[in-house]
């Protein structure tokens, strides 16, 4: 499988994209042992974390943005992470069926994932995924996130850039998107500049800039960043713009050390993600934790201990 998603497979991609999102316990192993192969000498593509507000246009816009890209020659992949049906734990909506055009070009790959309710507006092997899209030979890797929020930020732990994509005369815009993705934003992309929508779109752009201005400079930023565009997935206004911008963003990052530095840290922020994933696994899996657990989760429900409380002596017992 390695091999074949070296030579550019598709279909062995799609199928390693499966078994690394699978929870099943010998599928786990098969997957670490094909990312360990794959992160041999591995490829590094410009990964962009989308999020946005939704109805705010994230798939149209990644159908435009995509198509511009492999119109350049670029081999794009996108990995689109629906909301999860609380019930069956699918895909409530489906990105690809409204990425028509940028599917069926064979320098793109597109790959929805439900979020199974996993916190930070991306599936919990996203990250993973990404690994193996690199492997694969794609040179930009594109995460969109359900919607946006505090919670969305994670997303940013596992891109290179950070795009926060709004949409024009949304009401209260500056309160719209706290402060928190502000500060984390590389790139706002102002989205629907077109028609009647143009001259808000203008508008809120202007609003971005200078709150932007109001926030401290960032030192993996070059002068200038972040910056707020304006852009209209449909008619192509300011695309080839914002690609520029993000690759002077990127380029200067690479040239100051900031790319390998950041990659690190989300390389440590990922490995501790994982021991607390796995912690909890253990303690599920365990018939005497798992029992401890549930009485201590009755006690706190009857107001007999305090949640803060209650967790103090799930930890104790475990030492």
């Amino acid at each position: 499988m390695a091999a074949k998603i070296r030579g550019g497979d598709r279909r062995a991609l799609a199928r390693a994209i499966t078994l690394v999102e699978s929870g099943r316990a010998d599928h786990r192993a098969e997957a670490l042992a094909l990312i360990d192969t794959l992160r041999v000498d591995a490829p590094q593509a410009l990964r962009i974390g989308l999020s946005g507000t939704p109805g705010v246009g994230k798939s149209t816009f990644i159908e435009g943005f995509g198509l511009h890209l492999t119109g350049q020659g670029l081999r794009v992949a996108v990995l689109a992470v629906d909301p999860s049906s609380t019930r069956s734990g699918g895909s409530i909506l489906g990105d690809k069926t409204r990425m028509d055009l940028l599917s069926r070009d064979p320098n793109a790959f597109i790959r929805p994932s439900p979020s199974q309710s996993h916190l930070g507006g991306v599936a919990r092997r996203t990250r993973e995924a990404v690994t193996l899209c690199e492997a694969a030979g794609f040179d930009v890797v594109l995460i969109e996130t359900v919607g946006v929020g505090q919670s969305e930020t994670m997303v940013a732990e596992m891109s290179d850039l950070f795009i926060l994509l709004l949409a024009p005369a949304g009401g209260d815009e500056l309160q719209g998107v706290k402060r928190g993705i502000m500060e984390i934003a590389d790139l706002i992309l102002v989205n629907k500049a077109d028609g009647d929508l143009k001259p808000a779109a203008v508008r809120t752009q202007a609003d971005y800039t200078g709150a932007l201005r109001l926030l401290r400079k960032r030192a993996q930023d070059p002068e200038g960043f972040p910056k707020a565009r304006i852009v209209s997935a449909l008619t192509g206004l300011g695309l080839e713009e914002a690609w520029q911008d993000m690759r002077t963003l990127s380029d200067w990052r690479k040239e100051h050390s900031h790319w390998d530095t950041r990659r690190k840290a989300q390389g440590v922020h990922w490995f501790e993600e994982a021991v607390r994933a796995g912690l909890l696994a253990r303690i599920s899996s365990d018939k005497s934790a798992a029992a401890t657990m549930k009485t201590l989760a009755q006690e706190v429900a009857d107001g007999a201990l305090s949640p803060d409380r209650a967790a103090a002596k799930m930890l104790d017992s475990l030492t």
